[in-house]
């Protein structure tokens, strides 16, 4: 006769459920173990949390504002526009990266021996040296390099580059701005393009070889076959990449872009609120990863092949 307890643990989805709930209760007892200490920690100090500092007079000033901004905002309001800052070189980031990245892969299998070279030392340099370094580069050696305003290098008459950054036609970008947004640009575009081309080369001959035949020229049989195929190997670590890219931003404290980190920092060493600010920025940064995830996923469900 058989056990009906044996049997009932033999059931897979039970087992997996009991398991869930281990690893949950493990969770919650390490979290609420490390927050009794924090709490007693601050107690000790006379230091209790809360947020009500947000609501106090920031008294600094912020570099580079996509919208108005005052000293005499609040803390909120100058993490707002910090948080805008970061937005906008996570968006601008993205869409260059991609397109970089793109080129350089598609480049890196091409039947020409120069561009498939250089697309290589390109990958190479920038996969290979910190980031940190790429944006000091960019910074130092490239943007304050470059000569004073009023002796700006014209590029076809549309682009002025000087030590005040990248001049266009309907705005101007700082050179931090500009230096964080090239190096990121740059060195996940060298990532990507190892993705695209190994989502290249998953794509069976077969498929190259019937696009031919039915007389298809190169750049449409890549655009119109082997691309749409080999999306379904890209987006998953795509993803990564956007989130890598979004993470990293960060670094714009290092050369003075006033980013969402930047003004958290500002903030936590007038307030003192560390472990408010702290929160703050994870909460942060875990909801535009998360947002991006969700994006992706939603793309990514779109290319997959839909089985009948």
């Amino acid at each position: 006769m058989i056990n009906p307890k044996l049997s009932l643990w033999r059931h897979r989805r039970l087992r997996l459920i009991v398991g869930q709930l281990i690893v949950l209760i493990l969770a919650t007892v390490v979290v609420a173990i490390l927050w009794g200490n924090l709490h007693r920690n601050l107690q000790q100090l006379g230091i209790q949390l809360g947020f009500n500092f947000l609501r106090q007079q920031a008294s600094f000033d912020i570099g580079e504002t996509v919208i108005s901004y005052a000293p005499t905002d609040t803390y909120s309001y100058a993490l707002w526009v910090g948080l805008i800052n970061s937005l906008r070189v996570a968006v601008l980031g993205i869409v260059l990266t991609t397109i970089v990245g793109i080129s350089a892969g598609i480049a890196r299998l091409s039947d020409n021996w120069l561009v498939r070279n250089m697309a290589m030392v390109y990958v190479e340099i920038f996969r290979n040296t910190p980031l940190l370094l790429q944006l000091l580069f960019w910074y130092f050696a490239v943007f304050l390099g470059f000569p004073q305003r009023e002796n700006k290098i014209s590029l076809w008459g549309f682009v002025g580059l000087s030590q005040d950054g990248i001049e266009l036609p309907w705005f101007t970008l700082s050179p931090e701005f500009s230096t964080l947004l090239l190096g990121l640009t740059f060195f996940t575009g060298a990532f990507i393009a190892e993705i695209v081309r190994g989502g290249i080369q998953a794509v069976p001959k077969g498929q190259w070889e019937a696009a031919r035949s039915l007389g298809l020229k190169p750049g449409l049989v890549m655009r119109l076959v082997i691309f749409p195929q080999a999306l379904r190997v890209i987006i998953p670590p795509l993803t990564s990449q956007y989130l890598n890219l979004t993470k990293n931003s960060s670094l714009a404290i290092a050369i003075g872009y006033p980013d969402v980190y930047f003004v958290a920092s500002t903030t936590f060493n007038q307030t003192g609120r560390a472990v408010e600010v702290m929160l703050l920025i994870i909460l942060t940064y875990l909801t535009l990863s998360l947002t991006i995830s969700v994006i992706m996923n939603l793309f990514n469900r779109q290319v997959q092949i839909k089985e009948k």
